[in-house]
């Protein structure tokens, strides 16, 4: 249940400019000419700026770390410069995660929790400026909804954008493969269309610029789920044109 946004338009790469040389003489009789350096270079696209939005550290009070990971792996593969960020505000509450139970004596904050994906580099969440990046990605967990903006990413995209298009999958549950279906309804509650796609599969809403795919929102390998956050981080980045 990961969402992404695109925030603005790239800028368009540096023009290239013509080199200058001295002329060559022309090779013996016999001799096949070197082929000549080019006239004109092309300087090197800018990397799409990407921000990280991170809600803690682990799938039940936070951000899932299996979701947080992939996206960073795709985000690296497409050559994207990556920020990540987290609320400093303490968590709702702490989840014991082999028990799946809350652990009342215990509390945590946000920002430190988010620090263990992130492996130290991570900037408050006040911090981050839309001018300064092209795209935010918000990885799910149940920390979306219990320290972000109370709902899961998609949700999130619903309740801040009227009538934007998105997905957590199926909307229905089919035996149990997409526990979470019911979310859809909350979505079109909110005004917004859900559409339904495959795991493996993401959602762009090209009027909006905001692009969904269900991850854990289905019961399946996790290597499916991983190939439809590779498809959203590709979405993502085509949209900021870099």
């Amino acid at each position: 249940m990961a969402a992404a946004r695109a925030l603005g338009l790239s800028r368009l790469a540096a023009a290239s400019a013509p080199l200058s040389g001295r002329l060559r003489p022309h090779p013996p009789r016999g001799r096949t000419p070197l082929p000549r350096a080019a006239l004109h270079g092309s300087a090197p696209r800018p990397a799409a700026r990407v921000a990280l939005v991170l809600s803690g550290c682990g799938v039940y009070d936070g951000t899932e770390i299996h979701e947080a990971s992939a996206i960073l792996v795709h985000l690296s593969r497409g050559g994207a410069e990556v920020q990540i960020f987290a609320p400093d505000v303490p968590q709702m509450h702490v989840i014991d995660h082999t028990k799946g139970q809350p652990s009342e004596s215990e509390t945590r904050n946000v920002l430190t929790e988010s620090a263990r994906i992130a492996r130290g580099k991570i900037a408050d969440l006040a911090t981050l400026s839309a001018a300064n990046h092209d795209a935010a990605i918000f990885p799910g967990g149940f920390g979306a909804a219990k320290n972000l903006l109370c709902c899961i990413a998609p949700v999130l995209a619903a309740k801040v954008l009227r009538g934007v298009e998105v997905t957590v999958g199926h909307e229905q549950e089919e035996g149990g493969k997409w526990p979470y279906a019911g979310t859809a309804e909350a979505i079109k509650a909110l005004g917004a269309k859900h559409c339904v796609k495959g795991v493996a599969e993401a959602h762009v809403d090209l009027k909006n610029k905001v692009v969904t795919t269900p991850a854990f929102m289905c019961e399946t390998a996790l290597h499916h789920i991983y190939d439809g956050i590779g498809a959203m981080v590709k979405k993502v980045l085509e949209l900021t044109g870099k």
